[in-house]
């Protein structure tokens, strides 16, 4: 994974980017050098790519794409599409910049709301499927050893990756595992500074360059917490910090909404991890769902009889 420093980035000009690109190409480390031989090959299939799908294309990591993006004085991949799009002539329908870079190609604005849900449903069923073909059972084997042992377990997520963070920590709290979710930096590096050799702690992030993450489960490694990630990306940064990466699907398309499958990835990971746990602990994870079960049984509704009953 290359993690050459740049200059800073200087703010974008008047001259095009994609003849900034060409003239700048001197400067760029190996890397970058990659992504912008990929973007002049072909532009609009840049402009049309995701930042996923572009590492792929060029061969590196979503890391390097956002470096090569500030490079050229963009705040992120998004406006450096824009850039592309227009200069390309692909902005030229009023949308072109708002509506495909932020919702995608696939659905249009006028598109009935049938069409809208096979859609989605097909972006997701295809990336559950991925996720079933790729992911490594024995590593899930190996996770659900280490946390079912574990002192306390420690699960780390910021932003939509909080979701999921928060849904693996109650998978375990139910089968009576000691633990806790964390989305906030600071009190997650509070939580990992108190971990140890029998803890776990597992972070996940769709793209696995979200920083605050993977310095939340670097803490936990550098405390000897056996550490875990769950990405999609496992060539970024957050798998190189921990000892096991589950590595979820990520369909590249187009589609905003394959963020939203993405997340149903991750949780079919974090409920196979559960699941798994559970196994290991039971017949204690009985016993602690039925102990759950009869302490909250008091605030359950009656049951209404039915029509004609007495």
């Amino acid at each position: 994974m290359d993690r050459t420093r740049t200059d800073a980035p200087t703010a974008p000009v008047e001259t095009g980017v994609l003849e900034r690109i060409r003239t700048g190409a001197s400067d760029l480390s190996e890397a970058m050098s990659k992504v912008a031989g990929q973007v002049l090959a072909d532009p609009e299939a840049a402009a049309r790519a995701t930042i996923m799908d572009l590492a792929e294309l060029s061969g590196t990591s979503p890391g390097t794409i956002t470096r090569f993006c500030r490079h050229l004085g963009y705040d992120g991949y998004a406006a450096l599409r824009v850039a592309i799009a227009t200069e390309t002539g692909r902005a030229s329908a009023r949308h072109e910049t708002g509506w495909d870079v932020n919702i995608g190609r696939e659905i249009g604005p006028d598109d009935p709301l049938d069409r809208v849900l096979k859609q989605l449903i097909t972006i997701d069923a295809a990336m559950l499927r991925d996720t079933i073909d790729t992911l490594d059972l024995a590593a899930v084997e190996r996770v659900a050893t280490r946390v079912s042992a574990a002192g306390r377990v420690d699960v780390y997520g910021v932003g939509s990756s909080a979701t999921v963070a928060r849904e693996l920590q109650m998978g375990f709290y139910r089968t009576g595992v000691a633990a806790w979710a964390w989305t906030e930096v600071h009190d997650a590096l509070a939580s990992a500074a108190l971990l140890g050799e029998r803890d776990v702690a597992l972070a996940i992030s769709h793209s696995g360059t979200t920083a605050e993450t993977i310095e939340m489960l670097s803490e936990a490694g550098t405390r000897g917490a056996f550490t875990v990630a769950v990405t999609a990306c496992p060539e970024a940064e957050l798998a190189e910090v921990a000892d096991v990466c589950l590595a979820s699907a990520a369909r590249r398309t187009s589609h905003r909404a394959d963020l939203l499958a993405s997340r149903h990835s991750a949780l079919l990971v974090a409920d196979l991890i559960h699941i798994a746990v559970a196994q290991r602990r039971f017949p204690a994870a009985s016993e602690a769902l039925e102990s759950r079960a009869r302490a909250v049984v008091g605030h359950r509704p009656t049951p209404r009889p039915r029509n004609g009953a007495g």
